[in-house]
């Protein structure tokens, strides 16, 4: 192998590095928090449900990496702040954030209220925003550091009952491009769109026919898989991308509209 390639492959490491996982218990956030300790980082897992963080990191540390389990309601401020003191204690530095808590589901516009529409709009855009704030000083007190947003294919899909999700995660994007020029040049910002990932949440709704007619209208065949966003992550967390800020990368296997079947 020449020089050259060993260098690329180790721009995909993350030896030395210190990440914060939100929505750590399962699905999409559950992969980035493993993959990134597969790759070398030491991770702080944070998630409502404390028996998923923990056992969390009890994998992570089996993998000879730092784990720290933190059940946190990123809803909370004071909740994200002490989160933030734990990691300060106890890695003493932080380089990387994903903010991957939030979610929503379809919405009758109708008979959303504008209560029930905010609520879906402070889930997904304020934690991130807030959470972010907090670790970009500790991530400039440590040399600097990437931020991961995980918005959503909702985002820029034209489709019906989704008002509310959409526009959040929309929302969400766009705060990407914003911050990503905030922070810039020491701290970057980019985002994951993911399309219909198979997680825990759409299992329920993928009888062997709608996961057929979504598959059938997915250029890729196929839907996505939990690994494929963490790999989409870590490229964004590594030195890999160094030259890359306030991006979207869009993970859909190349739909350009909704493939939901209903």
């Amino acid at each position: 192998m020449k020089s050259t390639e060993v260098d690329v492959a180790r721009r995909f490491r993350l030896d030395g590095h210190q990440a914060v996982v939100t929505g750590a218990g399962r699905g999409i956030g559950r992969a980035i928090a493993l993959a990134f300790a597969s790759a070398g980082a030491d991770v702080a897992c944070l998630a409502r449900t404390q028996p998923d963080v923990e056992s969390l990191a009890t994998e992570i540390r089996a993998l000879g990496r730092r784990a720290l389990a933190i059940p946190c309601d990123v809803n909370q401020v004071e909740a994200l702040q002490a989160a933030v003191a734990v990691v300060a204690r106890g890695f003493g530095a932080l380089s990387i954030l994903v903010n991957n808590a939030g979610g929503s589901g379809p919405n009758d516009p109708l008979k959303t209220s504008p209560e029930r529409f905010l609520q879906s709009l402070q889930w997904n855009v304020l934690p991130a925003y807030t959470l972010t704030c907090q670790c970009v000083p500790l991530m400039r007190k440590s040399g600097g550091g990437s931020v991961i947003n995980i918005t959503s294919a909702a985002a820029r899909y034209a489709q019906r009952s989704f008002s509310s999700y959409g526009t959040a995660k929309a929302a969400l994007t766009q705060l990407t491009r914003l911050l990503a020029q905030d922070f810039a040049p020491d701290v970057r910002v980019n985002a994951i769109a993911p399309g219909p990932v198979v997680t825990a949440s759409l299992k329920p709704f993928l009888t062997t026919e709608v996961r057929a007619a979504m598959e059938q209208r997915t250029p890729l065949r196929r839907l996505g898989e939990v690994e494929d966003i963490a790999a989409a992550a870590l490229y964004l967390a590594s030195p890999a991308s160094s030259w890359m800020t306030g991006k979207t990368l869009e993970l859909d296997g190349g739909a350009e509209s909704t493939v939901w079947p209903l």
